[in-house]
């Protein structure tokens, strides 16, 4: 197990140092489009979700507070 371990921690390391060095993405694409993907994408689930909450009739099972009342409890009966 310990060599099992061992190798999984030396590939996860390997791996982080891939990817910190060599990146196919340029450096300027987070500050091109980011704010715009982030509004978008903000502006999209609001929207799905307002769709959802609003037109398609799904129960929410909302509390039941103040709405069912307990049965009474029943007596018992004395011998």
């Amino acid at each position: 197990m310990f060599r099992f371990a061992k190798a999984a921690a030396n590939m996860s390391g390997q791996a982080a140092r891939q990817v910190r060095h060599v990146s196919t993405v340029p450096e300027s694409f987070h500050a091109k489009y980011g704010t715009g993907l982030m509004v978008g994408g903000a502006v999209f689930c609001t929207a799905v979700w307002t769709y959802v909450v609003t037109q398609t009739g799904i129960t929410w099972n909302l509390s039941p507070v103040g709405k069912v009342m307990p049965k009474p409890w029943r007596q018992q009966e004395e011998e």
